[in-house]
């Protein structure tokens, strides 16, 4: 395999995947990914009625780390609200209205979603 990626970016790029999927199912839609500002990154920027959604995706294959909602700290979503910020000054035709979720996937060693939380308006 001549793929440089590890072995936890490639189960973060799937989650990440998994959760656009979630979204998309769920009328959400798909203005941006992997948004990088000085202050750090957010994996998906969505809009849904109106509002932008900012959302932090965190994977895991088994729990012996703590669940993935339990890595989303403080210091990260301060880091998410200013990068969404830089994101809605880049873009201002779009609405005012927004807010940070978060999505926790677990995932098999196959990389096979087991299960699926969605965290709406963290803070």
């Amino acid at each position: 395999m001549d793929d440089k990626r590890t072995y936890q970016q490639l189960v973060g790029q799937q989650g990440e995947q998994v959760a656009a999927d979630y979204l998309t199912a769920k009328g959400y839609e798909i203005l941006d990914r992997n948004y990088h500002s000085r202050f750090g990154e957010v994996d998906l920027v969505t809009e849904k009625n109106r509002c932008i959604v900012f959302v932090e995706v965190k994977t895991r294959t088994n729990d012996s780390y703590g669940l993935p909602e339990e890595s989303v700290t403080p210091e990260k979503l301060a880091k998410i609200y200013d990068t969404a910020l830089l994101w809605l000054q880049d873009h201002p035709d779009l609405p005012d209205d927004w807010r940070v979720d978060a999505i926790a996937v677990m995932m098999d060693k196959t990389m096979t979603p087991n299960d699926i939380q969605h965290f709406i308006n963290i803070d």
